[in-house]
């Protein structure tokens, strides 16, 4: 997915970090154009800056790799307010740090039951489960998941549309009494049509968005209700700017928002400030340049005191590096 780090300096000696995508892509539009914008502007207000970063990159933009860049940037942004303010971005957001939150883990394969013991909640990838009878090889394995983790453990499926909506349909029919929390991204998120008739027949909630962009995007699966669960993530959609109204939205909305990789120390502030049922999915463990995230322990996470987003980065030593 080319994650990106971004790092905007100031001449108070402040440095701000936020992870972006996009790769080498999203890198030139840092590079050629947004850092253009930024050179000698006051760091405040960020939410003015978002709207100039949108107007300036809109004609090649409005989704995808301009607005993940974008998302880098307005971290890092965050990141520096809340440095400059001596004070946890969740507190800035009206929240507070030291309560545990509920995990879950995101898996490919099949649960073990180590693994069981380590998460409140799980989620499982189906999408490439093969056989005669793919929807009998997803059954089996949605089977297997649920006899491993009891009756009550919450267990979510991620299809990563990849499938049609007869078969999500099908799918649901034949699980529906294995209790399942949602089914997410059964089809490709630009179906809408696909998924306003899922949310009408499907008996297993729908959930969705993590490769949707900007609040202004997921407006539109609010107002018209496609998704059950909005899964925004705050390193692709828009950043933290983005997040807090989607969160706004949803909540306003009485919907569910329940971040992308939310256990991660860029979604973690929302999660600690705006969210009524925090549920942190698990992220990404490759990514040990990334200082500063909370461990996971016993199903849950906790976001510590740190100003800022309570990240620390290296910068002589990243894999990969190109400044």
């Amino acid at each position: 997915m080319g994650q990106i780090l971004v790092a905007i300096d100031t001449d108070c000696g402040l440095t701000g970090y936020g992870v972006g995508g996009g790769g080498l892509a999203g890198m030139h539009v840092v590079r050629t154009v947004l850092r253009d914008l930024l050179l000698d502007r006051e760091p405040e207000p960020i939410e003015q800056i978002w709207d100039l970063m949108y107007r300036t990159t809109l004609a090649f933009g409005r989704k995808g790799i301009a607005i993940m860049a974008i998302s880098g940037v307005d971290l890092a942004l965050w990141d520096l307010r809340g440095k400059a303010a001596a004070a946890p971005v969740a507190e800035l957001l009206g929240g507070r740090t030291g309560r545990p939150m509920p995990t879950y883990s995101t898996v490919w394969d099949d649960i073990t039951p180590a693994e069981a013991r380590m998460h409140s909640a799980f989620k499982l990838h189906v999408e490439n489960r093969s056989g005669h009878d793919s929807v009998a090889a997803v059954v089996s394995a949605v089977q297997n998941a649920r006899d491993i983790l009891g009756a009550d453990k919450p267990l979510m499926l991620d299809a990563w549309m990849k499938w049609d909506i007869s078969t999500t349909l099908a799918v649901a029919q034949a699980v529906e009494d294995l209790n399942i929390d949602w089914i997410e991204e059964p089809i490709p998120a630009d179906d809408l049509a696909g998924y306003e008739q899922l949310v009408a027949e499907c008996p297993i909630s729908i959930a969705g968005g993590e490769h949707e962009f900007t609040a202004a995007a997921f407006g539109e699966l609010i107002d018209r209700r496609l998704h059950h669960i909005l899964q925004p993530d705050v390193c692709w959609c828009g950043g933290m700017t983005e997040l807090v109204k989607i969160y706004n939205m949803v909540n306003a909305a009485g919907l569910r928002v329940c971040p992308h990789r939310g256990s991660e120390i860029w979604s973690l502030h929302a999660l600690a400030a705006l969210d009524p049922q925090p549920l942190a999915e698990s992220g990404r463990p490759w990514m040990t340049w990334v200082g500063g995230q909370p461990p996971i322990k016993n199903g849950s996470i906790t976001l510590g005191d740190s100003p800022g987003l309570g990240v620390t980065i290296d910068e002589g030593h990243l894999p990969g590096c190109i400044t």
